[in-house]
């Protein structure tokens, strides 16, 4: 580690996560993108997604959450698999797979004239034990809002018995689905492949309450890190390349000022 900034309630360490993570507390929710499949180069940095995986399973509280984003790149005409691979990994360092979430794309970066275009990346939920800690985002708009529910659920005898809550009237919103259609227009990023800001926002929302802490190992321009200071929670962010740290403490700085202008 060669530097380390407190900003409000965030903690921020320029270096390699691998070194630092075994020095911190444990967490309740690591939401991160780490870069996948050599598509970019950071620095020219190498990335070891199998030992950060190891460290994280040693880095969170007993029903805390990851939130993976990543993708697989097209490797000789096929796709690379990198996904599914770490995902088993995480299975096999204790984690359990709590859903497969999906990331909807408003554009595709990398056209392909033999398959149709790839507009998605995986958000994989992963979890030790149950989640803690789940606040459901309920703005999914309801076709039967105002209604009273009816129906009936066919159990394993093949027998029909009445759904349950027949009658209740079906609310105007419902939960989310398990795929999110998300933008990513962050220009003043300073970064090649910014999370989306609605990306973090939502998952520390969903996964975790005021005052508990978030962690970003792969922290790049600090996108979580600004979600966790609009939000009230903590936050420990970690980066290995100068120039996106620097950034990073700006965008995070800059949140927090706004939060006490507007406080």
């Amino acid at each position: 580690m060669s530097e380390m900034v407190k900003i409000g309630d965030a903690t921020l360490y320029l270096g390699d996560c691998l070194e630092i993570l075994p020095t911190l507390d444990k967490v309740d929710l690591v939401v991160t993108s780490p870069p996948y499949d050599d598509l970019r180069k950071y620095g020219g940095h190498d990335f070891s997604w199998r030992g950060t995986i190891s460290k994280l399973s040693e880095s969170v509280v007993r029903g805390g959450v990851v939130m993976w984003n990543v993708a697989d790149s097209v490797k000789a005409g096929s796709e690379s698999c990198e996904s599914f691979r770490q995902a088993l990994l995480f299975i096999h360092a204790g984690f359990k797979l709590h859903d497969t979430m999906i990331y909807l794309k408003t554009n595709v970066n990398f056209p392909d004239s033999v398959r149709y275009e790839h507009g998605f990346e995986y958000m994989f939920v992963f979890s030790l034990g149950s989640p803690k800690t789940f606040n459901p985002i309920m703005d999914r708009p309801n076709k039967w809002a105002g209604l009273a529910m009816h129906g009936t659920d066919r159990q394993a005898d093949g027998s029909l018995s009445p759904i349950s809550g027949l009658g209740k009237l079906v609310n105007r919103k419902g939960k989310r689905f398990n795929w999110w259609f998300l933008t990513n227009s962050q220009p003043d990023s300073g970064h090649p492949a910014p999370m989306p800001y609605a990306m973090a926002h939502d998952h520390v929302t969903s996964w975790t309450n005021e005052t508990e802490t978030v962690m970003d190992p792969l922290m790049g321009s600090g996108t979580t890190g600004v979600a966790c200071a609009n939000l009230g929670r903590k936050f420990i962010g970690i980066e290995i390349e100068r120039k996106y740290f620097d950034i990073a403490c700006e965008r995070i700085e800059a949140a927090y000022a706004q939060g006490r202008l507007f406080a």
